[in-house]
């Protein structure tokens, strides 16, 4: 009989799938565990626009990361759309889109004409989906259903809303996740985007419902001398939240 320790290190191990590429057995206790600071998983996999190393093609960019239930779906076609018609806005914050579900490289390719049939107003769509036909990225990147989980050694899972903000050291900075049934907000994301840049450039906070060109926060760790000298004038509504304007 084979130790609980060899049995062990024989579910955990990598696999190698159809493409020649390695990755964890579908093991719950040995799956990523997906923090905000933490390092986005790899993986190399088929897409509309070619094979990918995912960290190649982030490159010294952020990216938006997101999966969608399957091809050919109502709710689908009008995200998917919608993040091709606002591609020239991520490209303008330096973003790149990439999309997923589980289903191939034909099936996406093919339902791409219905999306620029009916989502994009004829414009070519814009970014790669990703052909998890594996599911090794709805498995490391937790993108399934408590109930999708126990299947994914079975055919076709249909993965959720997962949404990730990555930056260009290759942590996650956001998560987002909806259900099958609920569309997503593309605009929310763009938001973030500009609220997690921001941050970083300038050392503020945002606000609840905070958009592009309103009042930020000073974080409480920045002294009233030395917010004075970073941004000049500010307002104190209590010790702890200052508001300022940035130029």
């Amino acid at each position: 009989m084979l130790s609980r320790t060899l049995l062990r290190s024989r579910i955990a191990a990598p696999r190698v799938n159809s493409l020649g590429l390695r990755f964890y057995s579908f093991s719950q206790e040995e799956q990523p565990r997906i923090r905000i600071g933490s390092t986005a998983p790899n993986f190399e996999v088929n897409t509309t626009q070619g094979k990918i190393d995912f960290h190649e093609y982030i490159g010294d960019k952020w990216a938006v990361l997101f999966s969608h239930p399957a091809d050919f779906t109502p709710v689908c076609t009008t995200e998917l759309g919608a993040f091709s018609k606002l591609k020239p806005e991520f490209d303008a914050r330096g973003v790149k889109l990439i999309g997923l579900s589980t289903e191939g490289v034909d099936s996406h390719n093919q339902w791409i004409k219905d999306i620029e049939e009916v989502a994009t107003e004829g414009e070519k769509f814009g970014f790669p989906i990703i052909a998890d036909s594996t599911k090794e990225v709805a498995y490391k990147y937790d993108m399934v259903t408590e109930d999708d989980f126990k299947n994914l050694k079975s055919g076709m899972v249909a993965t959720v809303r997962s949404v990730f903000v990555i930056d260009p050291a290759k942590k996650i900075r956001l998560t987002m996740t909806y259900p099958a049934s609920t569309g997503r907000n593309t605009s929310e994301v763009l938001r973030v985007v500009d609220a997690l840049q921001l941050a970083d450039k300038r050392g503020i906070a945002t606000p609840v419902d905070w958009t592009e060109g309103q009042d930020v926060i000073i974080p409480p760790t920045v002294s009233n001398e030395d917010a004075k000298a970073k941004f000049g004038d500010f307002k104190t509504v209590k010790p702890y939240l200052r508001y300022t304007k940035l130029n």
